[in-house]
């Protein structure tokens, strides 16, 4: 995907700019690192989009030193697999005229993510006394939970007239795996009434840029790796026999995340 690529080219790019900082600019070492701290604490929220799909969440922050911000972080956001498309036959409904809405073949499930988790930014150069961008490290891990809701479709019934609306089961799979029989996508809605639970984990790694990193307002840019790996394989889409799809346990991706907030 191009994402991958581009967001491959960024951290091999950011992690040499980190180790460039870290030779050029590595502060004295001071008796007292949190003498002269202006703001103690740090809110921020964060928008990632990373290679398997998408998240929103926040993030409260204790300044502990110049080089050092620990904070606890909370976000959701979905997974995708990877075979996932989607498409439409733009066809118009003879019971209302509404077009069909576009859908996934073979989906089964959507996988929404609960994070939970804490982490720590470490920067290379004093963050109160040098203007501009603060280079520097973060990392979390933490606890995920995987909120598994069936995926519906509206199937055709009988000489097309009429529609209906299924999920995935193995009473199903025929009719839901004929593409024959797809009209589209059902409302979204479909389904929340049957929701399933996954427990699992995850871990990040990024490089992190912070224009006026001790400025009243947060302004940061990360680019990194993050993982969530699950006690099971996420049935998001279905396994065909021809083993062309198959489900995973563990979502590996690279990142881009936006932060905004406010210190004091």
């Amino acid at each position: 995907m191009r994402i991958e690529k581009y967001s491959l080219l960024f951290l091999m790019f950011a992690f040499s700019c980190a180790l460039s900082a870290q030779e050029t600019i590595q502060p004295k070492q001071l008796e007292d690192p949190s003498k002269g701290i202006i703001y103690n604490k740090e809110f921020a929220m964060n928008f990632r989009l990373h290679t398997h799909g998408l998240s929103f969440g926040a993030n409260v922050g204790t300044l502990q030193t110049y080089y050092r911000t620990k904070y606890w972080h909370i976000e959701v956001g979905e997974l995708k697999h990877a075979k996932e498309y989607r498409q439409s036959w733009d066809a118009p409904s003879s019971l209302n005229g509404r077009v069909s809405k576009a859908f996934k073949y073979g989906k089964q499930n959507n996988l929404f993510v609960l994070r939970g988790g804490m982490g720590a930014k470490r920067y290379f150069s004093e963050k109160a006394k040098h203007k501009g961008v603060a280079v520097g490290i973060s990392y979390e891990g933490g606890a995920t939970l995987g909120i598994l809701k069936p995926y519906y479709l509206e199937l055709q019934a009988g000489d097309g007239n009429l529609t209906y609306s299924t999920r995935y089961t193995e009473d199903t799979a025929n009719r839901f795996l004929d593409i024959t029989k797809i009209h589209g996508a059902s409302n979204w809605a479909k389904g929340l009434g049957h929701l399933s639970l996954m427990p699992g984990a995850h871990a990040r790694f990024s490089v992190h840029f912070d224009w006026g990193a001790f400025d009243e307002y947060v302004k940061s840019f990360e680019g990194g790796i993050m993982v969530d790996a699950f006690a099971r394989k996420a049935p998001i889409m279905v396994e065909l026999p021809n083993g062309n799809v198959e489900n995973n346990f563990l979502f590996l991706n690279l990142f881009l995340n936006l932060q905004f907030g406010k210190r004091w």
